[in-house]
């Protein structure tokens, strides 16, 4: 998979503590990949990345994104050959919360990633995660391509909107000539398991059926493009080792580009959908569809998030063959699976009748599964 570029090669991953952090540092151990992490702390709890035990598996790193110097000495120390850039303040109604904070983070962090590589000629491929929100939404109802204008009318999607100016500056000045490959990505609507971050509708469903209690579901008519973590992911490996490929196999440019990684437009369902479709998978879950007060219809509240945004991915497919693989309903079922998975894994505990890996396996079978069924669709990366 991925021209079996990840093997035994050195790869770091900022903010690999976080979501999609944890489950692509699984991705690269059961490629072969000699893994780090800088992150400035666990971000949740429960996480993740502690579930699966990834601190006794990489080379786990504390920093702030913010402090150059310690994001530079955590290069120069393990001396990658790839980076992915994930660190972030990753919410919107965080960024409200503490802006400067989130800009500091986002804007701020990815410039500090950047001048850190740009003292590094040992890294060869530099993958920039930011979001589909760094899009100026205008609520179309067709997705954003990567040429649209960048803006955010919150502090979080303008922040992403920044971090996308600058790499997009640094290009031309600083690595356009160099051995140093970089892009950025944008996706968003990301679902999957070990997700629980405050005030998103899985985890907000996962704490409240393991609780035993009512899920009060946020904007239950917001339509989004869900996909699984796994998805862009995928896109994310697949563009890192083309970069390390130097020349395009596809005949099309990706040093300086900007892509976006998401679901077909038939993928999307609304919020309401989605927690319904997680009932059928969770034994005793229950919702509850009214609004809480505060976000009622006849209450101002400007501190929100968009009901509609969806990306193009055409550039993806013309550049690197790659599209998604899972429809909604295989989605929603990898997702609930992995939480049905932890509750009987900490059930098995208490009864001392845990297994060996764990938690760990089971992500690296998702993978597996994953792969089998990109690889049925021809999935370029899997070839």
């Amino acid at each position: 998979m991925f021209l079996n570029h990840y093997r035994n090669r050195r790869v770091l991953v900022t903010g690999h503590t976080g979501f999609k952090g944890f489950w692509l540092c699984t991705w690269l151990l059961e490629l072969g990949g000699e893994v780090a992490g800088y992150s400035l702390n666990v971000p949740t709890n429960p996480s993740g990345f502690v579930a699966l035990g990834l601190q006794n598996r990489i080379t786990h790193i504390t920093g702030d994104i913010r402090d150059r110097q310690a994001v530079a000495s955590a290069v120069q120390a393990f001396r990658p050959e790839i980076i992915f850039h994930m660190a972030a303040q990753a919410l919107v109604r965080p960024s409200y919360e503490d802006p400067v904070t989130t800009f500091e983070t986002n804007a701020i962090g990815t410039m500090n990633v950047l001048e850190a590589v740009r003292q590094a000629p040992f890294v060869q491929s530099l993958v920039l995660i930011t979001s589909d929100k760094c899009y100026r939404n205008d609520e179309w109802v067709f997705g954003y391509r990567e040429t649209d204008h960048l803006g955010g009318k919150d502090p979080y999607s303008a922040s992403k909107a920044c971090a996308e100016i600058i790499a997009h500056a640094y290009f031309p000045s600083f690595f356009r000539q160099t051995d140093t490959r970089m892009a950025t990505v944008r996706a968003g609507n990301v679902i999957g398991g070990g997700d629980w971050a405050t005030g998103r509708i899985v985890p907000d469903c996962a704490r409240a059926w393991m609780a035993g209690v009512p899920a009060l579901i946020r904007s239950p008519a917001a339509t989004r493009p869900w996909q699984h973590v796994l998805e862009p992911l995928s896109g994310y490996l697949w563009l890192g080792a083309n970069l390390l490929e130097g020349e395009n196999r596809y005949g099309m440019p990706l040093h300086g580009e900007s892509f976006n990684f998401g679901p077909p437009s038939e993928v999307n369902a609304t919020v309401g959908e989605l927690a319904q479709a997680l009932v059928r998978h969770w034994p005793g879950f229950l919702l509850s569809l009214d609004l809480p007060p505060d976000l009622s219809p006849d209450k101002k509240n400007d501190k929100k998030e968009a009901s509609l945004l969806k990306l193009c991915c055409d550039k993806a497919l013309a550049h690197l063959d790659w599209k998604a693989a899972l429809p909604f309903a295989d989605t929603v079922c990898l997702t609930a699976e992995w939480y049905l998975h932890l509750r009987r894994a900490a059930d098995a505990m208490r009864a001392g009748t845990a297994t060996p890996g764990g938690m760990y396996a089971f992500t690296a079978s998702q993978i597996g599964e994953y792969t089998a069924k990109a690889r049925e669709q021809s999935a370029a990366w899997t070839q």
